[in-house]
């Protein structure tokens, strides 16, 4: 009876070993997890989870039966050292355990700050797991003062759900605006001016330059323009990094992440990765998608490419931030976008459209499900949409489905 391994038991982990089960896999299935809890849900650790609103039985993406029920060996709070390609072991703490098929779901890791500027000092955080969240909730209370380190959408989660609790925030950005990287600059007025209606002090075109502590524990910070703060906590949302050490350790091909083929098979014919961790071809290009949809697919596709689906994937992209009461709905990515057409709605319901050319590439909607259906489904089909009807509010966008 053959064998697969998973090493992750994150979103994309979780569901690739469903997925075995479901598609008629009768053999052996063990994923293994280096943190002691099942499966859970990421994005509402920062929101949700963070305000108490959501307690860890629900952040768990299946009751931990189902792995019994599904005869999955589920190892939580073990360690994969390494991986022997040649004799297809990977090494578990102190023990060797074979496999047939491997799979690599292990995610990404946060970028931390240096300890030569104060990255090591206590009450620092980074917003990546359970043990960060658990960590950093105490210290997010009425009166509190925090910095936050990143404009990212992270960064940006995290501050709404520290202002939310009364926290006094400074968010500091060192690129000229918020999300500079991943948002059009109307994306990026759209949330400076909501964070700032409710008392975040946005600083953008500011870096930190140093934290200072007393007793080990962070007390300030100095920033690049001279300035200094005074702070209780910090929260670092500097971006993440595909966890590739055990991929390089096995010899694969690395490139910003695991490099796939379009099945999900890495450069190893028996070894395959999906998630976070992985980079794959779309659309003439290679790139690596930061989110819990692709972690589903993606995982789920491979699953069936190790039963001999042999299905190339095709990603879809789309992806959610919850801030405040404003829900952002992306579809598309935005890459090489030449133009943005604004729509607004009433109050803060607005979208906006990107175009490479005349091709529609992207849209951010805010408040807007309707948009960001519309707008979803003609990139995923092929279609563009007229600027014109785009850009008047006035006109109903649903015939754009039928051009």
């Amino acid at each position: 009876m053959s064998r697969i391994v998973v090493i992750g038991a994150g979103q994309a982990g979780a569901s690739l070993v469903a997925k075995l089960r479901s598609a008629g896999f009768e053999g052996e299935i063990t994923l293994i997890g280096s943190e002691p809890v099942p499966p859970y849900q990421r994005p509402p650790l920062s929101k949700a989870y963070l305000l108490g609103e959501m307690a860890l039985e629900r952040l768990f993406l299946r009751p931990e039966s189902f792995y019994v029920d599904q005869n999955i060996d589920l190892r939580l709070g073990q360690t994969v050292t390494a991986i022997d390609p040649v004799a297809k072991t990977v090494t578990v703490d102190d023990a060797i355990l074979s496999y047939d098929q491997l799979a690599l779901t292990t995610g990404s890791r946060p970028r931390r700050l240096p300890p030569a500027i104060g990255g090591d000092l206590d009450r620092v955080f980074e917003v990546r797991g359970l043990a960060d969240v658990d960590a950093m909730a105490p210290e997010v209370s009425d009166g509190a003062r925090a910095l936050i380190v990143g404009g990212g959408y992270i960064g940006l989660e995290a501050a709404a759900v520290c202002a939310k609790r009364g926290v006094e925030v400074v968010l500091v950005e060192m690129a000229d605006r918020i999300l500079q990287r991943v948002a059009a600059p109307e994306t990026s007025a759209y949330f400076r001016d909501l964070h700032r209606a409710h008392g975040v002090d946005i600083r953008e075109g500011v870096g930190l330059e140093t934290l200072t502590g007393t007793d080990g524990k962070v007390t300030g910070a100095t920033l690049s323009d001279g300035s200094t703060v005074a702070v209780d906590f910090v929260v670092v949302g500097v971006g993440i990094m595909p966890a590739t050490g055990l991929a390089e350790q096995a010899g694969l091909q690395i490139e910003n992440g695991i490099r796939v083929d379009a099945n999900g098979r890495t450069s190893d014919p028996s070894i395959w990765a999906a998630g976070d961790c992985a980079s794959f071809p779309y659309q003439g290009v290679r790139i690596r998608l930061e989110s819990v949809p692709n972690a589903i697919d993606q995982a789920e596709a491979v699953a069936e490419n190790m039963l001999g689906a042999g299905k190339e994937y095709v990603a879809k992209p789309w992806f959610w931030s919850d801030q405040y009461d404003v829900k952002l709905q992306i579809a598309g990515l935005n890459a090489g976008y030449d133009r943005v057409v604004t729509r607004k709605g009433d109050g803060q319901t607005a979208s906006f459209w990107y175009y490479k050319g005349d091709q529609l590439v992207a849209v951010d909607a805010m408040n807007d499900p309707r948009a960001y259906m519309i707008g979803k489904r003609l990139i995923e089909a092929g279609k563009t949409a007229d600027p014109a009807i785009v850009g008047d509010p006035e006109i109903d966008l649903k015939p754009l489905l039928k051009s």
